[in-house]
């Protein structure tokens, strides 16, 4: 009886240390995924600036977690086209927790590349 509770705890302690059931998480690596990078960035950017994304721009791997680069619409104007945007690279740890953000370009919207 004694070795079959032992067992049992062994077995929990084991599932409880597996990477099931964290969803943020991709398998057995213990870092943070892509899509969850994204949404982390997204949220931490827009209560930083009190503004919405509008798009992202790119997603990439990095030592200590994802680069997230985002746009934001930083001034509305009519016509649509000459909105005033900014993309923000936001860097987004293995545990997805905001390391730093910048932003490192602006432009209306009717520029072609965004130059």
């Amino acid at each position: 009886m004694r070795e079959s509770m032992e067992a049992d705890r062994e077995g929990a302690r084991g599932r409880s240390n597996g990477s099931s059931g964290h969803s943020g998480r991709s398998s057995g690596t213990g870092r943070i995924s892509g899509a969850k990078a994204v949404q982390a960035a997204k949220e931490n950017l827009e209560e930083l600036t009190s503004q919405p994304c509008e798009a992202v721009s790119s997603l990439v791997r990095t030592r200590e977690g994802w680069a997230v680069t985002l746009e934001v619409v930083e001034l509305e104007r009519v016509p649509r086209s000459t909105d005033i945007l900014a993309s923000y690279r936001v860097e987004i740890d293995n545990e997805g927790e905001l390391m730093g953000y910048e932003r490192i370009h602006r432009y209306y919207r009717n520029q072609a590349g965004g130059e």
